[in-house]
């Protein structure tokens, strides 16, 4: 039996051990997260670990509503203390859970505490944890310092104003380099009450009034130069939907108009306008050497009750429903078509869509699988998305982990990942099927972040 969180947890065997002693201590290039730029230029200082671990964190939300934690202790006004102990109440039994993974490796590498989480010991941790927070002054650039990373892409809302990234840019006390993303999802949330307040946001910070499809691109291509100047190289997109048909000018213009004119519109006539949009925009990425994200087949915020009370990004979503590879290989072709397809890496939530979409990019030059994301990150999830990748394209090209989190504690998930990369290649040099040694070292660098420094031109 293997010690409890050993230096060879996740580790499958000699090989595995040596690979990952040559991939351990890489720098981090978290390409997509979800970090506050406010938090990282102020440079926030966590009072206790119950703040660090549960102020944001959904994935532990949802783990502690799974076991019928009431939602004073997760999202309500209970102290940390208490939210904490309550998690120690909800982890000490979540056997194989990514998040017991998560929770033992944040509380070795930032805490020096490697013993089970249990609701017996949550308080001697909880006092030796609040009392190292203290003595190092544990801060969110703290922490990013002792996780070794080196390039951070936050999510940002394409009307936001940047204004810490900016401050964050000025400083050169601070060595991550942190730049924005640009977020479209709010710009397709066409029903949502507050969609005409939205464009007209969108107006006051392009500088464009926004009043029919034209001025709606003329407005948008001034905000992807702006969020360029401050060296943005990755956009995203996460909404429920992908259209399903692609829409000419006239079409979009026409539905667009009409939401504008809070007149009805269906979800398959605003696929129209979707489409054209995405198409109008990847020309742009491309043009300035941006990367295009795809995160698909999510269903957001199953749980109204949920929804209105604690509000969005609470926990309340989930695995959404398959779609049509066919749609999506031709929104790539019509982009490819007209010369306007940017770098991009395409997600799915649905693990059972993997072979048809893996196959499916492969049509097309610079068009890559993305990562295990979310409800799919964990030991299984990571090992089924390295074998698909492994069996549909060079395993070698892929951009590698990213943490997708809200958390300063995070990073230990790139040691997770690097771990069972190591693991995964190591069991095919072990196995006689791949070789050289060097050459399995050389491609867990490249995944664990040679490829992703690279394409961003750092």
């Amino acid at each position: 039996m293997k010690k409890f969180y050993g230096d060879d947890v996740f580790l499958g065997g000699e090989t595995a051990v040596k690979i990952y002693e040559q991939i351990k201590d890489l720098p981090i290039f978290d390409y997509h997260c979800h970090l506050s730029p406010k938090e990282i230029y102020e440079d926030v200082r966590f009072e206790n670990i119950g703040e660090m671990w549960l102020g944001a964190d959904h994935y532990k939300w949802r783990l502690m509503r799974s076991v019928g934690i009431d939602e004073e202790y997760i999202t309500g006004g209970k102290s940390y203390e208490e939210k904490f102990q309550k998690y120690a109440e909800a982890i000490e039994g979540a056997v194989g859970s990514p998040l017991y993974h998560w929770t033992h490796m944040e509380l070795k590498q930032f805490f020096g505490v490697n013993e089970p989480l249990t609701a017996e010991i949550a308080p001697e941790i909880w006092k030796k944890a609040n009392a190292l927070i203290k003595e190092k002054k544990l801060s969110s650039r703290k922490l990013i310092e002792m996780s070794n990373v080196a390039y951070i892409a936050t999510t940002d809302d394409i009307t936001d104003s940047l204004e810490y990234h900016k401050k964050i840019s000025e400083d050169k006390s601070f060595k991550t380099k942190v730049c924005p993303s640009f977020r479209t999802d709010n710009l397709f949330l066409y029903r949502e009450k507050t969609y005409l307040d939205y464009i007209k946001k969108l107006s006051d910070v392009s500088g464009v009034e926004v009043k029919d499809l034209e001025s709606l691109k003329a407005a948008l291509e001034k905000r992807v130069d702006f969020f360029a100047s401050l060296g943005c190289k990755m956009t995203d997109v996460g909404i429920e939907r992908f259209p399903l048909c692609i829409g000419s000018d006239g079409e979009a213009d026409e539905v667009f108009k009409r939401v504008l004119a809070r007149e009805d519109v269906s979800v398959d006539e605003f696929d129209k306008f979707i489409s054209n949009v995405y198409i109008f925009l990847a020309a742009l990425y491309k043009k300035h050497s941006m990367i295009m994200q795809l995160h698909l087949a999510v269903k957001r915020n199953a749980s109204s009750k949920l929804l209105a009370s604690v509000g969005k990004d609470a926990g309340g979503d989930c695995v959404g429903e398959a779609f049509s590879v066919g749609a999506l290989t031709a929104l790539l072709d019509k982009m490819d078509s007209e010369n306007a397809l940017p770098d991009t890496i395409v997600y799915t939530l649905n693990p059972t869509m993997y072979y048809q979409i893996a196959t499916g990019i492969r049509s097309f030059r610079n068009v890559v699988l993305g990562a295990a994301w979310w409800f799919c990150d964990h030991l299984s999830g990571i090992k089924e998305q390295l074998q698909l990748y492994s069996e549909t394209a060079s395993l070698s090209t892929f951009y590698g982990m990213l943490t997708d989190s809200r958390s300063f504690l995070s990073y230990a998930r790139h040691d997770y990942f690097r771990r069972i990369l190591a693991s995964f290649i190591a069991e095919k040099v072990d196995g006689g099927e791949y070789g050289p040694f060097e050459n399995a070292v050389k491609a867990a660098k490249k995944i664990s972040g040679e490829n992703i420094k690279t394409k961003l031109g750092l």
